[in-house]
């Protein structure tokens, strides 16, 4: 799950980024409106945390550039988050296709927990577990079990295991996970995917027939499926 998170007030901006990746969330951030907008029209996100009062272009004006451009990219959800809290301005946000709306000061649990429910709500899945054989994700508290006992993951490892296991018995592509796993300003290439393929692969490892699997489809992607359903001559 890939957040745009525009705040114009850096030591904020870096405090809620960092609870968010925390949370298992991978952010990218943007310090006035026209970056914003900028990204908007050519990046896809899962959500964007949208402040109002911003440098170079209003968070209002983001809003409504953002829904007028219709197609995938204008239906991502945004929460506004603003000191500018009056009645009137909420509602004009509401009405011009806010998601939701939070007025500074707020605390961080309620922010995580509408965060967490926006997400669960555009994915049009109202499964608050994902299975495969006996690895689950539960999507209320984020976190995986295997086996019945958590599972240990690092925040890539975690972003990873989540794209594959939200589409599970189907194909996932290198270029879809890369985007799900990593920010634009992460020093990184399209090769670093498979490091990551390899480490969860090996907190996978199990002989349970139940065991979960990620099988590489040469030239489509990577596949995460029972162990027991896994085709003989597929690659791993």
């Amino acid at each position: 799950m890939r957040i745009l998170l525009v705040e114009d007030h850096l030591e904020l901006s870096h405090w809620l980024a960092k609870a968010l990746r925390d949370a298992h969330l991978t952010v990218e951030t943007a310090h006035n409106g026209a970056d914003a907008d900028a990204l908007l029209h050519t990046q896809e996100y899962s959500l964007v945390l949208l402040d109002l009062s911003l440098p170079k272009m209003d968070g209002l004006d983001v809003l409504r550039r953002l829904r007028a451009r219709g197609g995938t990219r204008g239906k991502t959800p945004v929460m506004i988050l603003t000191a500018r809290g009056g009645l009137d301005e909420k509602v004009q946000g509401l009405n011009l296709g806010a998601d939701d709306y939070m007025a500074k000061p707020f605390e961080l649990a309620e922010l995580e927990a509408r965060v967490k429910a926006l997400l669960r709500r555009s994915q049009g899945n109202e499964a608050l577990v994902h299975s495969c054989g006996a690895l689950s994700f539960d999507t209320v508290t984020r976190m995986f079990s295997y086996g019945g006992a958590a599972l240990a993951l690092t925040p890539r490892e975690h972003a990873v295991l989540e794209a594959l296991i939200t589409r599970s018995g189907r194909a996932v592509s290198k270029e879809k996970l890369f985007d799900e796993v990593f920010a634009l300003a992460d020093d990184a290439n399209l090769d670093a995917i498979e490091l990551y393929i390899h480490r969860v692969r090996k907190k996978l490892e199990s002989d349970a027939p139940d065991a979960a699997a990620i099988t590489t489809l040469r030239g489509i992607g990577y596949l995460l499926q029972p162990r027991s359903a896994m085709v003989p001559a597929a690659s791993k």
